[in-house]
């Protein structure tokens, strides 16, 4: 299959520079024209798309060649584009920056020669006039593989700065496609491991939303920007399809060994906002009845839940709530000593654990959890150490951990994960049908994931 659907790849030289407000912008104002717009972020970021979400109408989708490996980028990119006439992809840090230690993979360049998709440059030039030249031809000719195809100032103080900066980007042949005034009004705030969550503040994400698509509108040239996008190469790959790539391939069931759907239960809410959308589709393509349920408001798990998946979030912030829950709490607390699969991720094993910062959670792990001032960061090689709801004992996946809590035993008797970046260690829980780690993973990495649990789901 080839694609050409148009298509951006908003980056900077560095994290802080405005990628989020004009990659979010971007999406908003071309969708306003009523384009439908295919939202993207490189990545393990899950906030971001939640405003790409807010933006368009459609799924922000991460492209991450660590966690899902270079192959299925442009796959995963077709599988979310497909339809749209246009596709804006947000970069992470700078433009080169990707995992470390090993060189261009999963950075925001790798990514967009992946997609074969022209880089529009957004500069934060609040402390700079001529120097912006050299720095915008740095990133030009470092790898002439990257097409970058125009450049977005930000942070402009006033109509004399934005000339200078323009006089001084002439030397460089690349074209200024849009120039953003300083705008209050377009921030989001921030906390411990970033951006405030979409669900946590919908009401002033719709409104931080508008501003950063009428700034954009206002300051950009929609037009020259799409046409960049057209001019964006061929991509020839199949798109990713969760239907074809769960598929078992030793068993092809027929009609009369068809088993009813196992009812998988996914946390969702305030304090859970953390999950990849390719995640529920596998589930669902595995043959799971996938009913998401909110920990914070639900007193009791969706009626004849099979299994429960528990993906990461904020339950630190929203402890108190999650502990007066004490009915839904015990509901955990029973399925899991039921036997039946959890698959819990970072949030959701704080959430598994005795307490979490003094105050009683469900009790299913004897272990502690609190916060701390220590940021836990950075892409992961694991290995499942022994046989679990999620993988047989041996299976190597890549994970990305994110937090600023510790777990106290950090591993059970039976680990989780064997990790080997950055340094060797065992991590998380495995006991009965419970799979609790602080790793996020990507599934699409390993569909046999989803398969094996929802089939343990039926089993059970």
């Amino acid at each position: 299959m080839s694609s050409s659907v148009p298509r951006l790849v908003v980056a900077a030289p560095s994290s802080g520079s405005g990628k989020t407000t004009v990659a979010t912008g971007l999406m908003a104002a071309f969708a306003a024209r009523g384009l439908a717009v295919s939202p993207h972020k490189v990545g393990p970021d899950y906030i971001d798309p939640g405003y790409h979400a807010l933006a368009t109408g459609r799924v922000g989708r991460n492209l991450d060649a660590y966690l899902c490996g270079p192959e299925l980028v442009g796959p995963l990119f077709q599988h979310g584009a497909r339809g749209c006439d246009l596709a804006v992809v947000e970069g992470v840090m700078g433009l080169y920056d990707g995992a470390a230690g090993e060189g261009e993979l999963a950075s925001t360049a790798h990514v967009a020669k992946l997609l074969r998709a022209p880089v529009v440059l957004v500069v934060d030039a609040s402390s700079q006039s001529r120097s912006v030249a050299a720095l915008v031809h740095g990133f030009v000719s470092w790898d002439p593989e990257v097409r970058v195809g125009g450049v977005i100032l930000n942070k402009v103080a006033s109509d004399r700065h934005e000339v200078m900066l323009r006089e001084a980007l002439e030397q460089t042949g690349v074209p200024v496609l849009g120039v953003l005034r300083r705008a209050p009004q377009v921030d989001t705030p921030s906390r411990h491991l970033g951006l405030v969550p979409v669900a946590e503040r919908r009401a002033e994400a719709v409104e931080a939303v508008a501003a950063m698509a009428a700034q954009v509108s206002d300051g950009c040239d929609l037009d020259a920007l799409m046409g960049l996008a057209r001019g964006a190469g061929v991509l020839s790959c199949e798109a990713w399809d969760a239907a074809e790539v769960v598929s078992s391939p030793t068993h092809h069931p027929t009609r009369s060994d068809e088993k009813p759907k196992p009812r998988v239960a996914v946390a969702g809410g305030e304090a859970f906002t953390f999950s990849y959308a390719e995640h529920t589709e596998l589930l669902a393509a595995a043959g799971a009845d996938v009913v998401p349920f909110d920990p914070l408001r639900d007193e009791e798990l969706p009626e004849g839940t099979r299994g429960l998946v528990i993906g990461g979030g904020f339950p630190e912030v929203y402890a108190a709530e999650l502990s007066a829950n004490e009915p839904l709490r015990k509901a955990v607390a029973d399925l899991a000593e039921s036997g039946a699969p959890v698959a819990a991720e970072c949030a959701g094993l704080l959430y598994l654990c005795r307490e979490l910062d003094g105050l009683p959670m469900c009790g299913v792990l004897d272990a502690e959890a609190r916060m701390t001032g220590r940021l836990t960061l950075g892409y992961r090689d694991a290995v499942a150490v022994g046989d679990s709801v999620l993988a047989a004992a041996g299976t190597r996946m890549r994970g990305h951990e994110f937090h600023r809590t510790a777990v106290e035993p950090g591993a059970g008797a039976e680990p989780a994960w064997g990790l080997r970046t950055p340094q060797r260690r065992v991590e998380g829980f495995v006991r009965r049908g419970v799979h609790a780690s602080y790793l996020h993973t990507h599934w699409a990495a390993e569909p046999g994931v989803a398969r094996r649990f929802v089939e343990r789901c039926r089993t059970s």
